[in-house]
């Protein structure tokens, strides 16, 4: 197979293809400062074909692609739309030349309609003000067309979190863009989901829009691209064509040689830290529980892994656990001692800690630094009164950067600043610093790079090996198959199959109802 990498970092010339090209950046820079986020990066976006680009969380693509789309100017080099130079001064400028973008974490408003949330700041006027049957009828046509049974008026905040990303996709469709950006589309959706919105983009290339894509998830992003880039670094490392490239070839450009999730690390299995007894949690809505009479024992320094489908009822057992959601029945044993009755902050200082499935909105204050972000969960140990022991926050925060290896210019650094891997290294070091016996993590992994997935696992495993019991839920297939002691597979509430290391991927799948082909 045939490699096409240029080290100058410079998109190939002429071409079959070069004729095709609607939007290019040319030696494209941006600097904050000291730091380098692009160094003169070269990207064609083709008419009608699905560019992806892939790379570590901080390589630039993010920066790249808030460029191409007006959100941020460049500081050197220049943008060619249709053949001329342009610039965009703004997001809502790239709009209306046809540029649109989903950003990867989610800018809804949450008390808003999902109506409201498609049409804000475009508002369809009618004889009397806004023409808001047209919007709600525009709103059932984009709801349709992503097969998703989501009433217009239904507030966001009501709304799970892969829902929430649907309608994020809907509002960008509604603008007809010639130019289409979609940065980690899928993070949470379901596999049926993210079949939908492939259907979606191969209609609308077919129409003549380009799309570029960008994904974490290397495999399901090869199905739908048709020519791929990588950064590294804020440099183009590498480019190809769909029949060049494969998944080893992605990796080698992003990461190097020695990818690796891990394997289940060796540690002394001690007494059962976490025992959850006949857990029973009922839909609101009405239906079958969420979680359903489930029991499950997890021991110190075991790593265990819950898989299952979107509404499988992964996400709802681990905050319920923590105090978040409140059973009907059943109780969580921490330690030996009953906690079901205890608040979210007592079950933290008595040693059980969540990471949260959406790091921006439920993990990070997005208005503290770094530091205060990693210090805040554990600001009782530190505090008497109205006072606080500056000089115990600061060493705190400076082994947790240590610890979990947090990429940064310091702990004054706004928390905005760094790359999803990197907040989501933040998030973790705040429940660590609180010194739990069990942690429990929410897809983990979503939105961060393989590179950083691979830190973060090396990382529960560590922890593991020191005797702390981790729980961690994943969608993904791949992440059961690495540091995990035991996989437990959940369906509509129930566990409804236990696996050790050596299962299958399809086995798993099939235990979660999901179908193998898929």
């Amino acid at each position: 197979m045939s490699r096409t990498v240029n080290i100058a970092g410079e998109m190939p010339e002429g071409g079959p293809d070069a004729r095709q090209v609607v939007l290019a950046a040319r030696h494209v820079s941006k600097s904050y400062g000291n730091v380098h986020a692009l160094k003169g990066v070269d990207f064609d976006i083709h008419r009608g074909q699905v560019t992806t680009l892939f790379g570590e969380n901080g390589a630039g693509k993010s920066t790249l692609m808030k460029i191409l789309s007006g959100v941020i100017q460049p500081t050197g080099g220049e943008i060619i739309l249709d053949g001329r130079p342009v610039s965009f001064g703004s997001a809502t400028e790239a709009r209306d030349r046809g540029i649109s973008i989903i950003h990867q974490e989610l800018s809804l408003a949450p008390n808003l309609s999902v109506r409201d949330n498609i049409f804000m700041g475009r508002e369809i006027s009618g004889a009397t003000g806004v023409d808001f049957a047209e919007e709600e009828r525009q709103t059932r046509k984009l709801m349709q067309d992503l097969e998703e049974d989501i009433d217009p008026l239904t507030p966001v905040e009501e709304l799970r979190l892969g829902q929430q990303q649907i309608v994020e996709i809907a509002r960008a469709l509604s603008v007809n863009s010639r130019i289409l950006i979609m940065d980690e589309p899928t993070s949470a959706l379901s596999a049926s989901e993210v079949e939908v919105l492939f259907k979606v983009v191969r209609d609308l290339t077919a129409k003549g829009v380009s799309i570029v894509y960008i994904s974490h998830h290397l495999e399901e992003a090869l199905t739908i691209t048709d020519h791929a880039v990588v950064l590294r670094d804020g440099t183009m490392t590498a480019y190809g064509p769909r029949a060049d490239i494969d998944l080893e070839w992605i990796v080698r450009n992003m990461v190097g040689d020695n990818y690796d999730l891990g394997s289940p690390p060796r540690t002394r299995l001690g007494h059962p830290a976490l025992s959850i007894r006949n857990l029973t949690l009922p839909d609101p809505a009405g239906g079958f529980h969420l979680v359903d009479g489930l029991s499950l024992d997890v021991r110190a320094g075991e790593i265990v892994c819950i898989y299952g489908l979107m509404g499988a009822g992964r996400t709802e057992l681990l905050e319920t656990c923590a105090g978040k959601l409140r059973a009907s029945a059943g109780e969580i044993v921490l330690e030996g001692k009953e906690i079901s009755h205890l608040s979210i902050a007592e079950r933290i200082a008595r040693g059980l800690a969540l990471v949260p499935e959406d790091r921006q909105r439920d993990g990070l204050v997005q208005t503290m630094s770094v530091g205060e972000n990693l210090s805040l969960a554990s600001i009782a140990s530190f505090t008497k009164g109205l006072f606080t022991r500056k000089a115990a926050e600061r060493t705190l925060i400076d082994a947790s950067i240590r610890e979990v290896t947090v990429k940064t210019s310091g702990p004054d650094a706004p928390i905005g600043s760094l790359s999803g891997g990197n907040q989501q290294k933040v998030v973790i070091g705040k429940m660590l610093a609180t010194r739990p016996r069990v942690i429990m993590l929410d897809e983990p992994s979503r939105g961060i790079d393989i590179g950083a997935k691979a830190e973060v696992f090396r990382l529960l495993a560590e922890e593991a090996r020191q005797g702390l019991a981790v729980i961690y839920s994943t969608s993904e297939v791949s992440e059961c198959l690495s540091i995990a002691h035991r996989i437990i597979v959940m369906h509509k509430g129930r566990i409804s199959a236990e696996f050790d290391s050596t299962v299958t991927k399809e086995r798993i799948m099939a235990a979660s109802g999901e179908s193998v082909a898929a």
